[in-house]
Formats: structure tokens, C-alpha cells, sequence
């Protein structure tokens, strides 16, 4: 079982913190020249994209062997990415720069399990491995590693193995920080196990993050209005910012700032919401959870904005990684099922080119009218499960910037306003 620790980095003199700096730095800059060579070949029909240079010689005395191997290792994992979406028609484009030396590139780097060591107690610490032109120029010995204070709590201080460590500079918030993946078996009394054997469905939403119905009858509903518009706030201000720009330039400090604070902003919204989803299903009694395909996300969210809203703000992917990973904590199973056509179905009649959506609601000739993406999560749930448990007024869930609590409107009915309560559930 993978899990991972998050924690702070400290240099402890100016001298620890400049080495830092310079390894970090040469990991962007190998990782540039490697995506460099392959982005060539990538275009030279009559060349292997991983056939590259040999960069251990160069590299290797500022980084060490084991560190250049892991660089060349994660490029190579990015590669293999791109080409596997882009054989399911995916890919957003090719594996890009770890920014210049001219505009600053971005620090980041990645050491192999071997090459470091955390040690967790009253003074936590962190032994990396550097290359030897380094410790000469900063009096390390000849086996010394650099040592660098750890802050933080681990979430797993007991493991069976570590994995590669991802360390990076936030710029934004002026620290360093790391990503330890660790593997643990045996002794699991700190999962939790389902507490019955009940069933959820969600629908991934372009204006509702998700929807989710269970077979117990619970009805969550996530709302993601305002996380957009302020995902597209900042996406207005990079592209107008990018505008400005001088010819030959593509980017600037400010403009990789705000790429970073959106990025931060969305992955702790969706990280917290997969941690609250979970912790509510687990207490009541869910042990399968049914996710819709991407492919069916994107073909049922067909407009341009609804699919900027499910592709890019959402990163499909990483949601249900995230989810999945929080779910084996309490012994619950993500499950990938094709929810194709879904939010068109109408659950009393059945008919799929009747029916109509307008924002939130979806009505049929037949004289169903209810909200759209919970009817669709409902049907996609009654799809794999037989459910004849009648669906209680729904949770509503609204994000303020630290966690998703519930609205003061919560168990209204999210047609509440605007139809007949006794219409809204004909069918349920």
C-alpha cells in the first residue's frame, strides 16, 4: 500500500542553502537539456525519442550518478505519458521546460530511495546525497551527505520501503518542501475497514464538482461555481499578462506565479473534497464507490466551457488517484464504469432524446423535472446496483478556501426554488 509524506525543508546556514539552490537548479537544467533532445527527435521523423546524450559526465559531479539517473527516469516517465494519451486522443501537448536560466528556472529535483534518509524525532532531519564537485567546493566529506532540518509531522514514520523523494522550492510561499512516498504492509489497525457493504455513485459536473448518490439513499452535492470563476479569473490575467509580454518571451515571475497559486488553489479544493467525500461515505456504510469514465465525462460535457471546466480545472486523473488513495484508507474501492448517457437519461421514463438541461435542471415530456447531475448520478448508480430505497433531500456542499462544509441551504432541495418538490421526485 502507497502512501506519501509531505513536509517542510530547512537549510541550516546560508551555505546549506546555496548548495541546495545550485542542486536543484542543475536538476532543471538537465531536465531541460534531456526534454530538449527528445522534443528534436520527437520532430525528426528519421529519429528515437529516447535515444539522448549521456549526461552523467557533466552532471554527474553536481548532482551525483544516482541523481542524473532519476532525472533522466522521471523525463522518460513524462514521455511514455504523453504518448499514452495521445493514443487515446489526450494529450494536451508535449512534455514541457522547468523554466530558463535566464527567467528562472524552476527548482525541483528528485533523489533516489537509496541516496537519502529522514530521520523523524524531536530534531527531524534530511540526508541527501550530492555530487562530489559539491562537497569539495563546501567542505563535505568524502562520504558526508548534506543534512537539512525536517518540520512537520509524518503521516507514515513507520514503513517497509521509501520511495524516490520529490523535492521542490515554493516560490510563493519562499520554502522548500518534499514528497516521500512510502510503502506499507503488514500491521494495516490504523485503516479503518467499510462499516457495511453499500454502494455510491458520482457524476463528475462541470458547475457541481460532483454529485453522489449512495444505495443507502444519501444525496452529496458539491458545488464548484465559485471555484471556477476564480480558476478562470486567473486564467483571464495569465493570458493578459502573456499578452504584454515581448516578442520571443512566453512567460515572467508574475505569470508563473499565478500558474502555481492556481494550481494550489484547485489540487487542495480537490484533494480536501476526495477527503471529505470519502469520510462521509465511509460513515455510511459504503464499501464500492462507481466513478463515470473520462471519456464518457467529456463526451456528455460537450461545450468548450464545460470541457475547459472537466478536463482542465478538473484533472480527471489525479481526482480519482487521489480518491482512490484516500478510499483504501477505510478499506472502500474506486471503480471506473461507463456512466454514457447518464445526465440525459430520464429515471421515469427512460428516454434519452426527450429530455432537456437547462444549468442545473433536467426535465422530460413525461413530467419529471429534477436536478441533473444528482438524477444522473442516481441513474448511473441504478445502473450497477438494484436501489429501491427512496433518496433523501440532498447535502449541499460549498468550498471556503479551507474545507467544504455544508451551505445554509444544505437539505433544501436544489430545485427547491424553482419547481414543485412533488414533480422534482417523480421517479425516485
Amino acid at each position: 500500500m502507497k502512501r506519501t509524506n509531505t513536509f517542510d525543508v530547512v537549510p541550516q546556514s546560508e551555505q546549506d542553502e546555496e548548495l541546495l539552490r545550485r542542486l536543484l537548479d542543475a536538476s532543471a537544467a538537465l531536465w531541460n537539456e534531456i526534454n530538449y533532445e527528445r522534443r528534436e527527435n520527437y520532430a525528426d521523423p528519421d529519429a528515437d525519442v529516447w535515444d539522448i546524450s549521456e549526461y552523467r559526465g557533466r552532471y554527474g559531479g553536481t548532482l551525483g550518478a544516482s541523481t542524473v539517473q532519476q532525472i533522466e527516469r522521471k523525463n522518460r516517465e513524462a514521455w511514455r505519458s504523453f504518448f499514452a494519451l495521445q493514443q487515446k486522443g489526450e494529450a494536451n501537448g508535449k512534455p514541457g521546460y522547468w523554466g530558463n536560466e535566464e527567467k528562472g528556472r524552476e527548482l525541483r529535483t528528485y533523489i533516489r530511495n537509496t541516496s537519502y534518509s529522514v530521520e523523524w524525532g524531536e530534531y527531524s532531519r534530511l540526508e541527501i546525497l550530492v555530487g562530489q564537485d559539491l562537497k569539495d567546493e563546501h567542505g563535505l566529506g568524502h562520504r558526508e551527505r548534506l543534512r537539512l532540518e525536517v518540520r512537520g509531522e509524518p503521516n507514515w514514520d513507520e514503513y517497509d520501503k521509501q520511495g524516490r523523494l520529490e523535492l521542490y522550492y515554493d516560490e510563493q510561499a519562499d520554502q522548500f518542501r518534499a514528497f516521500q512516498p512510502v510503502t506499507i504492509s503488514g500491521d494495516t489497525s490504523r485503516l479503518a475497514q467499510p462499516l457495511a457493504n453499500e454502494t455510491a455513485a458520482l457524476d463528475i459536473g462541470a458547475n457541481n464538482l460532483v454529485a453522489c448518490t449512495t444505495t443507502t439513499g444519501t444525496q452529496l452535492l458539491y458545488e464548484g461555481r465559485d471555484l471556477f470563476e476564480r480558476f478562470r479569473e486567473t486564467t483571464r490575467e495569465i493570458a493578459r499578462l502573456q499578452s504584454l509580454l515581448d516578442d520571443g518571451r512566453y512567460s515572467s515571475n508574475r505569470i508563473r506565479s499565478l500558474y502555481r497559486r492556481r494550481t494550489r488553489r484547485r489540487d487542495h479544493a480537490r484533494d480536501a473534497l476526495a477527503r471529505d467525500l470519502i469520510e462521509r461515505l465511509h460513515a455510511d456504510g459504503v464499501a464500492t464507490v462507481y466513478v463515470g469514465a473520462l471519456t464518457d465525462v467529456l463526451d456528455t460535457h460537450w461545450s468548450v466551457e464545460a470541457n475547459a471546466k472537466t478536463h482542465n480545472f478538473w484533472t480527471f486523473r489525479a481526482f480519482v488517484k487521489r480518491l482512490a488513495c484516500t478510499a483504501e484508507e477505510y478499506g472502500i474501492s474506486v471503480e471506473v464504469r461507463s456512466e454514457a448517457w447518464t445526465s440525459q437519461e430520464c429515471p421515469n421514463c427512460g428516454s434519452t432524446d426527450r429530455t432537456t438541461r437547462h444549468q442545473d435542471t433536467l426535465t422530460c415530456p413525461c413530467g419529471f423535472e429534477g436536478h441533473a447531475d444528482l438524477t444522473a448520478s442516481e441513474t448511473f448508480l441504478r445502473r450497477y446496483e438494484d436501489t429501491a430505497r427512496p433518496m433523501a433531500r440532498p447535502v449541499r456542499l460549498k468550498w471556503d478556501d479551507h474545507d467544504w462544509s455544508e451551505s445554509p441551504r444544505s437539505h433544501e432541495s436544489p430545485n427547491e426554488e424553482r419547481t414543485n418538490p412533488q414533480v422534482a421526485s417523480v421517479g425516485r
